[in-house]
């Protein structure tokens, strides 16, 4: 499972590489062509945020469709919600049309939530020989117990191997239920960034860069080409 590590001291560190590195993407993207983004939750991603904004070139974030790894089922103003996240921290500062912004409307019920978001990111996208919508990129946060977006340790393998774009799970922690994109979806993608901070991930990370790591973030590795992934964890 090829990859490569981008090692860093520090979580600002961290969120600068991968804010430079996305807009260096942006560069070079097709003129007029949309970049599909799947912005995640967490820590990590509010220090990108102001990475991005801090950049003379944020303007490039202009050609960007923004789309979510996952949502939790709550409403979009809720502290839990991985969209509010974003908005007040990235969104509200770009001129970008809101027609960019597509948000998992959760509150309006799973079934339209999973219909939407998938139709949504459908006319954005490429699509794959499978019939995938293609990513350009998605950012994934990782979880002390090696899960990534809301795919979570221990689940039932046919649910794992559904060709679902996005699927509605429970998870183990408040608040249970969520919507999140498939492992088929991520495999697809033309680039997966995982940023993994903090020592209490070590472990998780260890035992999912290694060939026969049973984490949500190895059966992710196993089945792409190539992942980057950015951490200021030390491994040997």
């Amino acid at each position: 499972m090829p990859l490569t590590i981008h090692r860093c001291s520090r979580p600002q560190e961290l969120a600068s590489d991968a804010a430079r590195m996305w807009l260096d993407l942006l560069r070079i993207h097709p003129q007029g062509k949309t970049f599909t983004v799947a912005l995640s939750g967490g820590r990590i991603p509010n220090l990108l945020y102001a990475a991005l904004l801090a950049s003379d070139e944020r303007r490039l974030l202009d050609q960007v469709d923004f789309f979510w790894g996952d949502e939790r089922c709550v409403p979009p103003n809720h502290e839990e919600s991985n969209y509010k996240l974003a908005a007040e921290n990235l969104l509200v500062r770009l001129p970008s049309s809101k027609e960019r912004v597509h948000r998992l409307r959760v509150e309006q019920g799973e079934e339209i939530a999973l219909a939407e978001g998938e139709s949504e990111l459908r006319r954005s996208a490429d699509e794959s020989p499978s019939g995938q919508p293609i990513f350009d990129l998605i950012l994934l946060g990782m979880g002390e117990d090696g899960h990534v977006a809301s795919l979570f340790p221990n689940e039932d393998e046919l649910l794992a191997g559904s060709p679902a774009v996005y699927r509605a799970v429970t998870g183990p922690k408040p608040p249970p239920r969520r919507i999140t994109l498939g492992y088929a979806t991520i495999s697809s993608a033309r680039r997966v960034w995982v940023l993994a901070s903090g020592s209490g991930k070590e472990n998780a990370l260890r035992k999912s860069i290694a060939g026969d790591g049973n984490t949500p973030l190895a059966r992710v590795l196993r089945s792409r080409e190539n992942t980057d992934i950015f951490t200021d964890i030390a491994l040997a």
